[in-house]
This record gives structure tokens, C-alpha cells and sequence, in this order.
């Protein structure tokens, strides 16, 4: 494993398991899988409010505390604030208590807003005394374009120490990761595989890469982000493709090869346009509580 350093001094796993798949009837598998993802090395698990399942993940940390295989010291649990909760500096502060009751922990290691709607000045106020106090160990965002990154870093007490955005081959986002440089702001990849669109996982120039280095175009995907300095979150409750996707850290892209694989690159999301009015309506809309 390689890490990064945030501002705030803590190291943080560059790769990392993301929690987001399970339904909520499936929060028995989603123990089981958080607990393998652990059990196969993974120290960085990362869930949030509006996945439902940080009970879950929280029954898988202290399962693995208690069998030995790794102490709360060496964890790096993240989750995130959902635009319901964004609200106000109030319901902010309620849902922060919520996610650390659920979780069973005394303090989260990295906590996001999820989303740049709501009121997200007055919910990161909330996030900061939090985060004073001890019990969100750091703090961030997600989905912060460039432009409202901006604004906010320049308003804001506490600058968020990552933003967690999609990047992929297919998304590479290069003038986000120049603007989260000049805050000194570590960017997360969420969706480092592209959901497997695009044939991905069997992609030629990928495949033909990873042949090299005896490695599949997946990890060769994954290497290639973290070679610059994203830190990724990829998802599976397959165990092979578990450890497999853990398996990127002996061999390096040469600078050619980094660069055939920026190439794909199409310069838009696929996956979720957060410039369409309906999709932000819709995400305003979801209800994860009464």
C-alpha cells in the first residue's frame, strides 16, 4: 500500500473499498463483504449516510477489531453528510451524531458533504465544530466542481481536505485535479472503473498495457490513477476481484503509458450529469429519514 499525507498530518491509504452497493435488505451481506474487504487488507472503508449502511460497516469494524486482524488505530473510515441534512448548522450537527451512533464509533476519520447542494456554508460550520471537537478526525467534500470548489475554499474557515469526484480513464477531470492541487486538496476517486462501462475490464489498449507487467486492465486502470495521486475506492463483493484489485503495487506505468490511457478520456461523465436541473431536483428530493 502507498499513502498520501493530508494537511491535517494523517496518513491516508490511497486505495480503499467503496461501500456503495447493497440494498438495504442486504446489510448482512453488506457486513460480511466490509469485514472480507478488511480481512484482504483494506484499511480505507468508505460509506456514507445516504448508502444505509453504516450500521453495517460498523459491525464489520468492530468484528475485525475484535478478531485480531486489524485495531481501530489502523482504519480509515469515511462516510458523508446527505443533502437532507444539509439544511442548516443544526441538522448538520444531528446527522454527524447519527452516522457516529450507527458507525459505533468515537470518531470518524474523514467526513464529506456529499453533495454541493443545500446549504452547504452553514452545514460545513457543523463539520468544522465537529471536527474541533475530535469527532470527525478530517474533513471534505464531494462532487465540488472546480468553479464551486473555488468559492468555497476561498469562503470557508477550514479548507476540506479531499474532494471525492468521479475519476476515471473516461473522466479523467485534469483541471480538477490542478484545482484541488492549488488548495492542496487530495482528490478520491469514486467509480475508479467506470461502473464497467466501456468494456473496461476487457478494454485492448488497457489489456495490452497490463500484459507487460503480468496485471489485468483494471489494475492497470486503478495504478493509473493512483499514479496521480487519487486516491480510489473501488468496489466488489467478489473475493478474487477483491484482492486483485488490492494487487496494484508492484509495478509502475511509464510515462507513456499513463498518457495512452489519458487518451480515452472522453471529458464528461457518463454515469451522473450533475449539470442537468432534473438530476439536482431528484438528488434534493431523496429521503434517507423521516
Amino acid at each position: 500500500m502507498e499513502y498520501t499525507t493530508l494537511y491535517t498530518g494523517a496518513k491516508m491509504p490511497l486505495e480503499g473499498f467503496g461501500a456503495m452497493m447493497f440494498e438495504p435488505k442486504d446489510m448482512g451481506k453488506a457486513e460480511e463483504t466490509v469485514y472480507a474487504t478488511i480481512k484482504a487488507g483494506y484499511r480505507l472503508i468508505d460509506t456514507a449516510a445516504s448508502y444505509m449502511n453504516e450500521d453495517a460497516v460498523g459491525r464489520a469494524v468492530k468484528r475485525a477489531i475484535a478478531d485480531g486482524i486489524t485495531t481501530r488505530e489502523e482504519l480509515f473510515i469515511v462516510s458523508k453528510l446527505w443533502v437532507q441534512d444539509m439544511k442548516s448548522e443544526a441538522d448538520a450537527a444531528k446527522a454527524i451524531d447519527v452516522s457516529l451512533e450507527k458507525l459505533g464509533l468515537d470518531y470518524i476519520d474523514f467526513y464529506l458533504e456529499h453533495q454541493a447542494m443545500g446549504d452547504y456554508f452553514a452545514s460545513w460550520r457543523a463539520m468544522e465544530k465537529a471536527h474541533k471537537s475530535g469527532k470527525l478526525r478530517a474533513i471534505g467534500v464531494a462532487n465540488f466542481f472546480p468553479h464551486v470548489l473555488v468559492n468555497f475554499c476561498e469562503t470557508v474557515e477550514i479548507k476540506p481536505a479531499v474532494n471525492q469526484i468521479e475519476l476515471s480513464p473516461f473522466f479523467a477531470q485534469e483541471d480538477a485535479l490542478k484545482t484541488m492541487k492549488e488548495y492542496n486538496i487530495v482528490p478520491m476517486a469514486w467509480s475508479p472503473l467506470a461502473e464497467g462501462k466501456h468494456g473496461i475490464f476487457t478494454d485492448k489498449e488497457l489489456s495490452a498495457i497490463g500484459a507487460k507487467y503480468g496485471k489485468t486492465a483494471a489494475q492497470v486502470a486503478l495504478r493509473w490513477n493512483t499514479q496521480r495521486g487519487v486516491v480510489i475506492i473501488p468496489k466488489s463483493s467478489n473475493p478474487d476481484r477483491m484482492k486483485q484489485n488490492l494487487d496494484i503495487w508492484d509495478f509502475s506505468l511509464t510515462a507513456d503509458e499513463r498518457a495512452a490511457v489519458a487518451k480515452k478520456d472522453l471529458g464528461h461523465s457518463e454515469i451522473i450529469n450533475h449539470f442537468d436541473p432534473s438530476i439536482v431536483k431528484m438528488i434534493l428530493g431523496m429521503k434517507i429519514h423521516e
